[in-house]
């Protein structure tokens, strides 16, 4: 066949010997058994005695093979590759939300496409979709920070198993973080500490975790009876935290401040500690992520931890469970964060 064709370059005049990669009759040759046998051992047949499988195993890593993954999909009609449509952005969320996804799917023995896209328009989501069909994806995975992802999705065939990651998967089967307990988490817990109202600098509105945050935030501040003063408006940037922070800290009855994410905490710590306002002496600090380096804030931050590896394998099995019942669900998985104390937060000032 042509595939298993050498050329030796031993013809007068001919070329000199072209380097190959080994092919499967080469694994089977090494390991002593059929080529039928070694395409067994690649598509995980059952009916592999497992020294026979050890042995195939240990002549395809003596040969440095790497099996025709186009040639596999048209024996098996799967690619075993699945799609997935990032935002390109250095946020952390929608970032460790990228690579928690690409661990996941890894791990699962798939490979990955990535189809990056620089707005979140309805045309830039389908445009990527298509991108990845024509890379015969199984399913799709859609990192949807704004809703408009996930408008798009609801248009996809739904002969295409797809999965929205965030609060911007609605119309489609969807996998998030709560994102509102983990703001009454916070507001409660500054509650607790003897604070009567806690301020709020939001994120984007246009975004939904910003929205259920704030949703989550004045919650618990009507549920304790809480004054609820008008959340500050922002976006997830540093600078959005110092400038809100600096009018907070001007406030001499602030005491309290539950921030959108880290990155505003940082920005609203610089301007209250420029202002003379300590933390938290005089005003408590908590923030949303948990950043890497929110821990080494000064002072650390407390905050409230998303599990990205969860999110992106919990994302994984919803998307298998499609691609083996061939049925698009409805379904929505919601993840409960988990609240970190540390240093920023004390007891209101008496």
């Amino acid at each position: 066949m042509t595939a298993d064709r050498v050329e030796t370059g031993d013809q007068p005049g001919g070329p000199p010997p072209r380097a190959r990669g080994s092919v499967m009759r080469d694994v089977a040759r090494l390991a002593g058994v059929s080529h039928q046998t070694v395409s067994r051992v690649l598509n995980d047949h059952p009916n592999v005695r497992p020294e026979t499988r050890d042995r195939v195993l240990a002549a395809m890593r003596a040969l440095n093979y790497r099996r025709n993954s186009a040639a596999r999909t048209l024996v098996t009609r799967k690619s075993r590759t699945l799609g997935l449509i990032a935002y390109e952005t250095t946020l952390f969320g929608p970032a460790s939300t990228l690579y928690g996804l690409e661990q996941a799917a890894r791990s699962a023995g798939y490979f990955v496409s990535v189809a990056s896209v620089r707005s979140l328009d309805r045309e830039s989501v389908l445009d990527a979709v298509d991108r990845l069909c024509e890379q015969s994806v199984e399913g799709i995975v859609a990192i949807a920070p704004q809703s408009s992802v996930g408008t798009a999705l609801a248009q996809v065939p739904t002969g295409l198993a797809v999965v929205g990651v965030g609060g911007g998967g609605e119309h489609v089967p969807t996998v998030c973080i709560d994102n509102a307990t983990g703001a009454a988490m916070a507001t409660r817990h500054l509650l607790a500490l003897g604070h009567t109202t806690v301020q709020h600098i939001a994120g984007p509105p246009d975004w939904p975790e910003a929205r259920d945050r704030i949703d989550g935030w004045r919650e618990a501040l009507h549920s304790a009876g809480a004054p609820v003063p008008a959340p500050r408006p922002g976006n997830w940037s540093a600078r959005a935290g110092y400038e809100q922070g600096r009018l907070l800290a001007a406030d001499p009855t602030v005491t309290a401040v539950f921030c959108g994410n880290d990155q505003i905490a940082l920005g609203a710590l610089r301007a209250l500690h420029e202002a003379g306002r300590r933390v938290p002496d005089e005003v408590s600090v908590v923030g949303f992520d948990d950043v890497p380096e929110s821990g080494y804030f000064l002072p650390p931050l407390t905050t409230v931890r998303q599990d990205f590896a969860e999110l992106g394998r919990r994302s994984l099995d919803l998307l298998i469970e499609q691609l083996e019942s061939g049925i698009r669900t409805d379904r929505r998985v919601s993840l409960t964060p988990r609240f970190v104390p540390r240093a920023s937060s004390g007891a209101a000032p008496t």
